[in-house]
């Protein structure tokens, strides 16, 4: 088992800025991807970004240029930094781990931007 705890998110102004972290703990003998997705109210839940072990970077098209995915693999921690924030990247923010082909989440963590 893979236990993922995230941290980060709020309320926060377009055009603002914050980062989400996500640390994961217990079987993670081998993470080979660790990234983030989203769901906002009424939606599907879809990829915003994730980082295989390779460090293969996928980002969604709607945050490329404005979002970073970082990890840490010494703390098994993966990053989102969310610069130019806008209303509609407001939605619940899950963190995701693959480990020996079993997909992980996060509890989730709202992030809302005020226009």
């Amino acid at each position: 088992q893979v236990q993922l705890v995230e941290s980060g998110g709020g309320l926060v102004q377009a055009g603002g800025s914050q980062r989400l972290s996500c640390a994961a703990s217990g079987s993670i003998s081998s993470l080979n991807a660790m990234g983030w997705y989203r769901q906002a109210p009424g939606k599907q839940r879809e990829l915003v970004a994730i980082m295989t072990i390779r460090g293969t970077i996928t980002y969604a098209d709607s945050v490329k240029g404005r979002f970073t995915i970082s990890r840490d693999n010494a703390k098994n921690t993966v990053y989102l930094q969310m610069n130019t924030l806008k209303p509609d990247d407001t939605a619940v923010y899950y963190c995701t781990v693959i480990s020996w082909g079993i997909t992980y989440w996060g509890q989730g963590t709202q992030v809302t931007v005020s226009s």
